[in-house]
């Protein structure tokens, strides 16, 4: 493939990337009307997220780790029902969006290079989701509501019991359906680690205006079928028994961190830890129970609560973090697990490496918000000029994840 010429041409229809995926399924479903309805009524999130994971591809091309991604992604994609003949369909109308959307850049030499990089991308996904049908793995795992608890008017917390064994590690996520709000998946972080009876926890933010969390915080009650996909994501313990670590969760960041917290709490005695626990205001911060729990079971745990101060602005919870940061040492000691949206995650890592945390000590997953599109910021100063949105726990804020 030629990355060079892929990324140049990404460029071009990036300016007009909302065009250009309206094409794409405009395309797609008038050529393949029987597609429509593997897809959801609202798309506007399914067109961002596709565009979210071809940037995605073409800013890793030439990463040792993409191959992996894409096999994960065709094992994922299995819950969607995605056969061959839709991965063929889907690449005819890609070509065709891109070529309309380029206009004049679109030479057939682009057109050559992007028809080579989309078999390379179909073949890996279509061969991670049969590897995971060789092995018996379902497209998705049927699950139950054992229990609905809310935290507050916008928060809740469901403990589903799937039908059969469901394996996952701590900090991982999962995609998650409800037969009230047909053909939608949105992504959520296991809260807990593995229990004898199964049992798995999600925490629900409620969006305004967000479909699949209004109907899971508001209407889903106790003994309602659910849906989850094959669980992902890096956000796993690395840390040997023993060794310092850090958690840093912002908003309903805590999820995965708590997980990895019970996880450690069956680790040796006076493991040293620190937990920095954010939030935009008090009222959304949330879980002290459970961390006064955990730090009994945890003696070397030091936790931070961090909010914004009352009738100042919510930013100001960041600025406190980082000040909270600077007044901490030993940071080249420790591995650091941070959680939450990703406007926090851009903030917070650079100054975790600039205090001497080494990136490979840094692990966190990176999920790609639900909003209108925009262009990626090509340069330092046009992130300084329009930096990314900031979203933690705030129903009057989009979610990046749980839409």
């Amino acid at each position: 493939m030629d990355a060079q010429l892929i990324r140049s041409s990404f460029a071009v229809v990036e300016r007009r990337a909302e065009h250009a995926v309206t094409f794409f399924y405009s395309h797609l479903f008038w050529n393949n009307p029987g597609v429509r309805e593997l897809f959801p009524e609202d798309m506007r999130p399914q067109r961002d997220r596709l565009f979210a994971a071809l940037t995605h591809v073409v800013t890793h091309l030439e990463d040792p780790g993409l191959p992996d991604y894409l096999s994960h992604l065709g094992r994922d994609h299995r819950k969607f029902l995605a056969a061959p003949a839709l991965y063929a369909a889907v690449g005819a109308s890609l070509t065709a969006a891109f070529a309309h959307a380029a206009g004049a850049a679109w030479t057939v030499e682009a057109e050559k290079a992007w028809t080579e990089a989309y078999g390379f991308v179909a073949d890996l996904m279509m061969r991670g989701a049969e590897e995971a049908a060789e092995v018996g793995e379902p497209p998705w795992w049927d699950a139950v509501v054992v229990r609905h608890e809310r935290l507050g008017e916008d928060l809740a917390v469901l403990t589903l019991r799937p039908r059969r064994p469901f394996a996952y590690r701590p900090g991982q996520y999962v995609s998650l359906s409800s037969p009230r709000v047909p053909r939608v998946w949105r992504t959520y972080s296991l809260a807990n680690a593995v229990r004898a009876d199964g049992t798995v926890d999600l925490h629900v933010s409620r969006i305004r205006g967000g479909t699949m969390s209004t109907a899971l915080v508001d209407r889903v009650r106790e003994g309602e079928p659910l849906r989850l996909s094959a669980p992902g994501g890096a956000l796993t313990s690395r840390t040997a028994p023993g060794d310092p670590r850090t958690y840093i969760a912002a908003g309903t960041g805590w999820a995965p961190v708590k997980a990895l917290l019970e996880e450690a709490a069956h680790g040796p005695e006076g493991t040293e830890g620190r937990l920095f626990l954010v939030a935009r205001a008090k009222e959304y911060l949330y879980g002290r129970g459970d961390v006064e729990r955990l730090k009994e079971r945890i003696p070397g745990l030091h936790v931070t609560y961090i909010t914004s101060a009352p009738r100042h602005p919510r930013d100001q919870a960041t600025e406190r973090l980082l000040h909270a940061l600077h007044t901490y040492g030993h940071w080249p000691e420790h591995d650091v697990y941070v959680a939450g949206p990703p406007g926090f995650l851009t903030e917070t890592v650079p100054v975790l490496e600039h205090l001497g945390t080494g990136p490979g000590r840094i692990f966190h997953d990176a999920l790609p918000a639900v909003g209108r599109f925009r262009p990626r910021p090509g340069s330092t100063a046009e992130w300084l000029l329009e930096p990314p949105d900031l979203v933690w726990h705030n129903p009057e804020a989009r979610a990046p994840r749980g839409y």
